[in-house]
């Protein structure tokens, strides 16, 4: 006999269903059944009931997307499987030059792609356990985003939970397609995670810009900057308010691609209740990717939303994992740029700017013009050789573009507008404009460098990247601040005589000897007590820093945050990252010869030496904190095999069985290809086991594997 309580029950699970049904109907098919009064009136109903019995409340209800209150920060979550960026062409012989690498790659006549629109907004990493959506993450440096899950949960888009095929039923009864087929996964993994682009219509970009300037509050440039802000905002009642909107892309099961197609992917996040952007296509040739470029160009302007190009996928999956990836990039797709928004403009003057790794980049300093939803006034002109093909005077009238950059680029002379202007040619300094030490260009290198790692626009490059929140995370150390610290100071005494001292910071070490030197700290601008308190505190704290965050903030050359990670995961300390030479820094996965080169080369130099001998020194952290517990009687047997494992195991976890295998010197990969040795299988292994027969690899039960690892 039910209850009362049963009988409320039973309506909050109903409301919430019916709502469910109507918000993918309106924000997904775009295809609503019921008047938004009707809607209203649903909604009103369910949150009177959950107020009266607040124990019915789950998290997946549609009353808990809107959060009442502001959050005090974003915590950082390491993603699961690196979001890595896309590598870009510009023209279709580019693409064309791409394909033929990939056909190159797999040894293949023909490759069926996915060409889909690139949406221009934010990638976000949705995680989903049970079903229910747990968490939001912004893509942040590809290995750490910031978890903005109460933003998240304000997309009306996003399912805050995904039905199973028992629910997937209309309120007319009508039932939707199966998630699953039988040559598709069985059944709904424990944790998923759904890839997307979180973006802002032009009408409600238009809106909210609106309601900006009726408050009198600043107005955003483009829907991409007003997305990135609405997403850092701390109150989740500002991305309510903004109706932020997304496309999904890419699908996960537990770290894995779950499917042997990318199509296949979509298909079973569309059938899922995601929002899938409609306008992909399965292309058999890269003619096929090309003629879609051509047409969605022509039809940009018709979307609604901003889009910057189209973005194009081998759509087989175990093609991908062959092809495998850059550290930066995956080889197995490419973003084909649209052509830039283009201005004209007059260039008054050329500065030089010297970066952190000493490079010297010409700056156009140009009239002030409006371009692509922002004024611009400088733009880059990339290095001697770029000036000389351009044929670059001051004086002249350019063509500047803008295409995702956040500096424009200067592309072209306007010489028709020559006759009577007054021009000056430029010439590059053979000194740094900095520090005056004489600049050296290496052979077969375009940029001139200064090579004086004393130089003031190095220290101040540096120790930016040093304090970097993905580094030592010092972030009180501005731009201003470092400037103060970094230069030389003019003391005055009572009678009026100058002296000058020194720069107070002039490496990362010194940055730990403040704390000696506080009241001279004190004696800078906007300097307080409390200020200057907490920054030292910050600088302390920095010392307990991982591994991987100090390797990233000494700014090797070509070593970013994903990099950085990859090192600290193959070396236990700085010390043995020292000693290792570029032989056996290149065998490592996603490192290569360039790069291992870059770092032998830094740690050979004297003065990095002694600086990493003064950061032991005042306490800085230079070892993992979790280091790898092999034991020593472990064989390093697997050096150079792949390995794939499927199906559930049931004598470890999958992370434990993949630890075992990288102790032994094996790579567990995520796709069965022809450079798999051992594919482990458990329970409802899926399609990777007919794959790995088909290709005549050795199939390993969980007990092979035991014999296996010895």
């Amino acid at each position: 006999m039910k209850t009362d309580k049963d009988r409320i029950r039973k309506e909050i699970e109903d409301l919430a269903r019916q709502l469910r049904y109507h918000d993918e109907r309106y924000y997904v098919l775009s295809d609503p059944e019921i008047s938004d009064y009707e809607y209203d009136q649903l909604l009103h109903r369910l949150r009177k009931l959950e107020e009266e019995h607040p124990d019915l409340i789950s998290p997946d209800s549609p009353t808990q997307r809107v959060s009442g209150r502001a959050v005090e920060g974003f915590s950082e979550y390491t993603h699961r499987r690196p979001m890595l960026s896309l590598d870009n062409t510009y023209s279709y012989d580019d693409l064309r030059d791409w394909d033929a690498r990939v056909l190159r790659g797999v040894g293949r006549e023909a490759v069926e792609y996915v060409a889909e629109l690139k949406i221009d907004g934010i990638s976000i990493s949705l995680i989903y356990e049970n079903g229910a959506l747990t968490r939001g993450v912004t893509r942040g440096d590809g290995v750490v985003g910031d978890d903005v899950t109460t933003n998240v949960r304000t997309i009306r888009s996003i399912p805050l939970s995904v039905r199973t095929d028992a629910e997937k039923k209309s309120r007319k009864g009508k039932a939707q397609p199966s998630l699953f087929t039988d040559e598709q996964p069985s059944a709904m993994p424990i944790e998923f995670e759904v890839r997307g682009e979180v973006f802002m219509s032009n009408d409600s970009f238009r809106r909210m810009n609106e309601e900006q300037a009726e408050k009198g509050l600043p107005l955003f440039a483009n829907p991409r900057n007003a997305t990135s802000g609405t997403m850092k905002s701390l109150d989740a009642r500002v991305a309510a308010e903004r109706r932020l909107d997304i496309f999904c892309y890419d699908l996960l099961f537990e770290g894995d691609k779950p499917f042997a197609t990318h199509h296949e992917a979509l298909e079973w996040l569309s059938r899922a209740g995601f929002k899938v952007n409609p306008l992909s296509l399965t292309c058999a040739s890269i003619d096929e990717v090309i003629a879609f470029c051509n047409d969605t160009g022509e039809r940009r302007d018709d979307l609604g939303y901003e889009i910057d190009g189209v973005v194009v996928k081998v759509n087989n999956v175990a093609l991908q994992d062959e092809l495998g990836s850059t550290s930066k990039a995956p080889r197995w797709a490419v973003a084909y740029k649209f052509p830039a928004r283009q201005a004209t403009t007059i260039l008054n003057g050329i500065t030089v700017q010297v970066g952190r790794l000493g490079t010297l980049t010409p700056v156009a300093e140009l009239e002030p013009v409006f371009l692509a939803g922002t004024t611009v006034s400088r733009a880059s002109l990339h290095n001697e050789e770029q000036i000389k093909r351009l044929g670059v005077m001051i004086g002249d009238t350019v063509l500047i573009e803008k295409s995702g950059e956040i500096i424009p680029q200067v592309v072209k002379v306007i010489e028709s507008k020559r006759k009577g202007a007054k021009l000056r040619p430029f010439v590059m300094p053979r000194h740094c404009p900095e520090c005056g030490e004489e600049v050296v260009r290496q052979p077969g290198e375009v940029a001139w460098r200064c090579v004086n790692s004393s130089c003031p626009a190095r220290i101040k490059a540096g120790l930016k990247q040093f304090a970097l929140r993905r580094a030592m995370r010092i972030e009180g150390l501005g731009d201003s601040l470092i400037e103060q610290l970094s230069s030389k100071r003019i003391q005055t005494d009572e009678d009026g005589n100058e002296t000058r001292l020194e720069p107070l910071v002039r490496d990362f070490a010194d940055l730990y000897h403040l704390h000696e030197r506080r009241d001279e700290f004190l004696a800078l601008e906007r300097m307080g007590e409390r200020s200057v308190d907490n920054l030292l505190q910050q600088i302390e704290e920095s010392k307990s820093s991982d591994l991987h965050r100090l390797i990233y903030g000494l700014g090797i050359r070509h070593v970013g945050e994903r990099t950085a990670k990859i090192l600290a995961d193959n070396y236990d300390s700085i010390d043995e990252l020292m000693q290792a030479n570029e032989e056996k820094l290149a065998e490592i996965h996603d490192i290569g010869a360039v790069v291992a080169a870059a770092i032998a080369e830094w740690f050979r130099e004297i003065k990095n030496r002694d600086l990493i001998e003064r950061l032991k020194r005042v306490g800085v952290n230079t070892e993992r904190k979790t280091k790898k517990t092999v034991p020593a009687t472990v064989e390093r047997k697997f050096e150079g095999k792949q390995f794939v494992l499927t199906g559930k195991l049931s004598r470890f976890t999958r992370d434990e069985a993949k630890q075992m295998i990288e102790d032994r010197g094996g790579r567990v990969t995520g796709s069965v290809t022809k450079k798999t040795d051992y594919v482990v299988v458990g329970e409802d292994p899926g399609s990777k086991l007919d794959r790995a027969k088909e290709l005549g690899i050795s199939v390993l039960d969980e007990n092979g594997l035991v014999e296996l690892l010895g």
